[in-house]
C-alpha cells in the first residue's frame, strides 16, 4: 500500500439509504490518490453522512465529530447529508468541522480534495430543495454481501412528525431503463441479492409515469441476481397486484417491512398518516394468505404528543394480535419545523421509555414465535462474508438470521438448509442440505 495516499474514512448514521449513498460517495474518491480506512482508525479526512430523524441521530453526529478529532486532531472533517441540510450553520459552528454539504451537494465532496474546488474552512454548501431536485443514482458495492439499490428519493407525504421532506425534497425517481443498467452492473460484480431501497419506494414512478410493480417486474429479469428484497413500503402503497406478483416470483423474497407507527386511529390521524389501522391489518392478512411463511416487520412510534395510556394500550393490543415477525420501536422525538413539535400533550421520557420497553419485549416474543414456526422447514440462505464468534451467519428469504460453524467456502453463497432450532444467540441453527 502506498503510504503517500490520503487516508479517508466514512461514518454513516441512519437508514439503509444513507449507507447506499455513502458507498456511492466513497467510490468517487480515486483509488490512486486515496486509501479508504475504517472510521475507527486514524485518517486524514473523515466524511460523516448524517441522519436527522431523531435528536439522538443529531447527538450521534456530534459524538462522532468529537471522536474523530480526538483520533486525528489534524484531520479534515466534512459533515454531509440530512442533518447538514437542515441545520448547516449549527454544524459549521461545531469546533473542528471544516466542510458542510447538503443532501445533494454531498455527492460532490471528493471534488474538494482533488483540486476541482478550493477549500475554505469552515465552508457551507447546502442548497434549498425544490420540487425539481435532481436524482442522484446510488448503489452499494463491496461493503456487504448484498447490494442496496436506490430507486427513489424524497417524499410528498409530510407526516406531522417527520423532517424527511424538508431534508430530501419531493418524491422523484429515475427511469426504469437506467435502474436496469445499474442492476446489470451490480450483477457483473457477482452480487446475488439486491435490496431495493429509497425514502418512499411505493411512490416510485411519480416523476416518470411508471409504477413500483412494473419496476420490480423488470428488475427480476436481470441475469445473475437471484434475490430481490423490498425494503420498507407504506401500507397504502402495498397493492394486491404487487403482493400477487411477489407470491408468484421466487426472486422476490417473502419479506415485507411496513411502517405502522401507531395501532390507534386517533394517533394515526394526528400523525398525518394516510391510512387507518384496519388497512394495515388487511395488508398483513393478505400477505399471510398469499405467502404464509412471509416475514413481516413494522415500525412503531411510542409517546407521540397526546398519546394517552388508553391509546398506547390500543396499539399494544393491535400489535399483539397482528401476525408480525418483529417490530422496530422508536420513542417520539420532537423535530423542529414539524407540526407535531407544536402539538400539546407532550409525553415525558420515563413514560416513553416504559412504553418502548413493553413493545420491545412484545417484538422479542413475536420473533421467537416466528422462529419456532419456521423450525423444521427448509429455506435458502445467503451467507455473509464476515466471521462472528467462530460462526458464519446469513439470512433466509423471510429474514431469519441463521448461524453455522465458520466455513470460508460458504461466504457469499446461497445454500439450501433445514432450520433445526433456535441457538443460544437467538438465531436459527441449521443443517445444510445442498
Amino acid at each position: 500500500m502506498n503510504d503517500e495516499k490520503i487516508k479517508v474514512a466514512f461514518h454513516t448514521l441512519g437508514c439503509k439509504l444513507n449507507f447506499t449513498e455513502t458507498s456511492t460517495i466513497a467510490r468517487s474518491f480515486p483509488e490512486d490518490k486515496f486509501e479508504r480506512v475504517p472510521a475507527g482508525k486514524k485518517a486524514d479526512i473523515y466524511i460523516i453522512n448524517t441522519c436527522s430523524v431523531t435528536d439522538t441521530a443529531d447527538k450521534k453526529c456530534k459524538q462522532a465529530i468529537r471522536k474523530f478529532i480526538n483520533q486525528s486532531p489534524e484531520a479534515f472533517i466534512a459533515v454531509v447529508g440530512c442533518y447538514a441540510q437542515l441545520n448547516p450553520s449549527e454544524i459549521a459552528s461545531i469546533p473542528g468541522v471544516d466542510l458542510v454539504l447538503g443532501i445533494n451537494e454531498k455527492f460532490d465532496v471528493a471534488q474538494y480534495f482533488t483540486g476541482n474546488k478550493a477549500i475554505k474552512q469552515p465552508e457551507i454548501h447546502s442548497c434549498e430543495l425544490t420540487s425539481s431536485e435532481r436524482f442522484v443514482h446510488s448503489y452499494s458495492s463491496g461493503d456487504r454481501t448484498r447490494s442496496f439499490l436506490k430507486v427513489q428519493d424524497g417524499c410528498d407525504y409530510h407526516c406531522s412528525y417527520c423532517t424527511i421532506p424538508l431534508a430530501r425534497g419531493a418524491s422523484r425517481n429515475p427511469s426504469i431503463e437506467t435502474l436496469l443498467a445499474e442492476t446489470a452492473l451490480i450483477a457483473s460484480k457477482g452480487v446475488k441479492e439486491i435490496v431495493v431501497t429509497g425514502v418512499n419506494i411505493g411512490d416510485f414512478g411519480k416523476s416518470t409515469g411508471d409504477d413500483f410493480k412494473t419496476l420490480m417486474k423488470e428488475l427480476i429479469k436481470t441475469e445473475g441476481i437471484e434475490r430481490f428484497r423490498i425494503s420498507s413500503i407504506e401500507p397504502n402503497l402495498l397493492t394486491d397486484e404487487l403482493l400477487v406478483m411477489s407470491a408468484g416470483e421466487s426472486k422476490i423474497l417473502p419479506h415485507f417491512h411496513i411502517p405502522l407507527q401507531s395501532g390507534c386511529n386517533r394517533i394515526l390521524a394526528l400523525m398525518g398518516r394516510r391510512y387507518k389501522r384496519e388497512l394495515f391489518s388487511e395488508r398483513v392478512n393478505k400477505i399471510k394468505e398469499l405467502i404464509p411463511m412471509a416475514g413481516i416487520g413494522a415500525d412503531v412510534i411510542v409517546g407521540f404528543p397526546g398519546e394517552t395510556s388508553a391509546d398506547f394500550d390500543e396499539t399494544y393490543e393491535f400489535l399483539r394480535v397482528t401476525p408480525l415477525s418483529y417490530l422496530h420501536v422508536f420513542s417520539y422525538s420532537g423535530r423542529p419545523n414539524t407540526k407535531a413539535d407544536q402539538m400539546p400533550g407532550k409525553i415525558n421520557n420515563s413514560t416513553k421509555e416504559e412504553r418502548s420497553k413493553l413493545l420491545i419485549s412484545l417484538s422479542q416474543s413475536k420473533h421467537r414465535e416466528f422462529m419456532n414456526q419456521n423450525t423444521g422447514h427448509e429455506a435458502f440462505v445467503l451467507f455473509e462474508k464476515s466471521r462472528t464468534g467462530g460462526m458464519i451467519t446469513g439470512y433466509t428469504g423471510n429474514y431469519l438470521r441463521v448461524e453455522y460453524p465458520w466455513d470460508q467456502k460458504l461466504a457469499g453463497q446461497i445454500k439450501k438448509v433445514k432450520l433445526t432450532g433456535i441457538s443460544e444467540n437467538e438465531r436459527m441453527s441449521i443443517q445444510i442440505i445442498q
